[in-house]
């Protein structure tokens, strides 16, 4: 169940600039193992969102305000915004060329660099930081496109994708459950024809993002599909603009949560696994589970050893794995064993047939490559492959085992 707080960004005096940010762990609240979620909505006395579950506003004892506007005033180095501001066009704002993030203001003298790039998960390209808007990429000569096509013989999931590549060029997934659609992840590229042909479908009921990353221009999203956008209330630290027109951020807090549509459980869920960020999601939905970049699908995970003019059914060989677990994948950072037990932790007691990657084409299914094995047991033995090289030849994760 969701519940609605007040406005993140009261009227306030503007804080001292800090050189670090508060720890933010002493920040987040008590969570219990079962779904917990809260959703922040405008700072009315009563939410009138379609899709708030509850009237009432709850106040925490740690504000996220606090967070959230200390690492506002590092990046901009300026006062934050006063809270009711709107911005005259948010096509306008700022968009980090080689993550996707916009930020919060159209002014390039205020924002010079990007606090998601300049963090060791990413990286600051050698052509050095620049930005861009969705005003300049929806005119641009290169002519960004969204394409899309539905997952191979089931067709309640289509990937959606920009080309040319904008930034990291990840994958959208969008999902079509009986009670409404849930869009997996989100792009930097939204226009009219993508808006149009998603409302085609149906609209969007919510989105999930797995990690900051992806977060993108999840706002634009939200107001143009009047939906929720769930995140990890892990990684808010991480968020980058103001929520001024009240939409609502519900922010996970257990390790799992049933997105619900209406008030009913649309049987798709959020796997909090951790790792490459402390919240980092995966989603399950109808045996298939995508996981963006939390379980990074690896070249070895998609070769086919039954094809070929050698190849053999059951031709995988022993010990070859499909997956890595990576703090950081561009800057190649691995996870240590203590992490990927954590997430072995979280993903053991469900079932899943096919994985599904943050990029098109990154899909292995049971059977897949000649492989006697199933995904979920490929997913364990790639933890334990990791595991082991890293000399850790008596962690416990080497004795899990599947029992079919």
């Amino acid at each position: 169940m969701s519940k609605s707080h007040g406005d993140i960004h009261p009227m306030s005096p503007p804080r001292p600039r800090t050189k670090r940010p508060r720890d933010i762990d002493s920040q987040v609240p008590p969570t219990s193992s079962g779904t917990s979620s809260h959703c922040q909505t405008s700072s009315t006395p009563t939410s009138t969102s379609t899709y708030s579950s509850a009237s009432t506003p709850i106040a925490y004892d740690h504000p996220i305000t606090e967070s959230f506007e200390d690492y506002h005033h590092d990046i901009y180095n300026t006062d934050t915004p006063p809270a009711g501001t709107t911005m005259p066009d948010s096509s306008q704002l700022l968009i980090c060329t080689a993550c996707g993030t916009q930020f919060d203001t159209e002014d390039a003298l205020l924002l010079r660099r990007c606090r998601i790039c300049d963090d060791p998960r990413q990286f600051v390209p050698p052509t050095g930081q620049a930005f861009t808007t969705l005003s300049a990429l929806r005119s641009s000569p290169q002519k960004y496109t969204n394409k899309r096509k539905p997952f191979f013989k089931d067709d309640r999931f289509w990937s959606i994708w920009t080309e040319p590549k904008i930034a990291i060029g990840q994958r959208a997934i969008l999902i079509k459950t009986e009670l409404g659609n849930v869009l997996w992840d989100c792009i930097t590229f939204l226009d009219d024809e993508t808006r149009n042909w998603i409302n085609e479908q149906g609209g969007l009921a919510a989105i999930v993002i797995s990690h900051p990353h992806y977060y993108s221009t999840h706002l634009e999203w939200a107001e143009a599909f009047d939906c929720p956008v769930y995140l990890s209330w892990e990684d808010k630290e991480w968020l980058n603009r103001l929520d001024r027109l009240g939409k609502a951020r519900c922010f996970i807090e257990g390790k799992e949560e049933e997105i619900e549509i209406g008030g009913e459980k649309s049987g798709v869920v959020a796997l909090k696994l951790g790792g490459h960020f402390p919240g980092s999601l995966c989603v399950l939905a109808f045996g298939r589970l995508l996981v963006a970049d939390t379980i990074v699908t690896v070249p070895a995970g998609l070769g086919d050893w039954s094809a070929g003019p050698h190849g053999t059914e059951d031709g995988r060989p022993k010990d070859s794995n499909s997956y890595s677990f990576m703090w950081s994948i561009p800057n190649i950072i691995p996870l240590s064993p203590p992490e990927i037990q954590g997430m072995w932790d979280v993903l053991e007691s469900h079932e899943f047939t096919s994985t599904h990657g943050a990029f098109v084409g990154t899909e292995v299914s049971d059977g897949y490559g000649g492989s006697n094995k199933s995904v979920k047991e490929r997913v364990l033995e790639s933890m334990q492959i990791q595991v082991r090289s890293m000399g850790w030849k008596d962690h416990k994760l080497l004795k899990e085992e599947i029992i079919l």
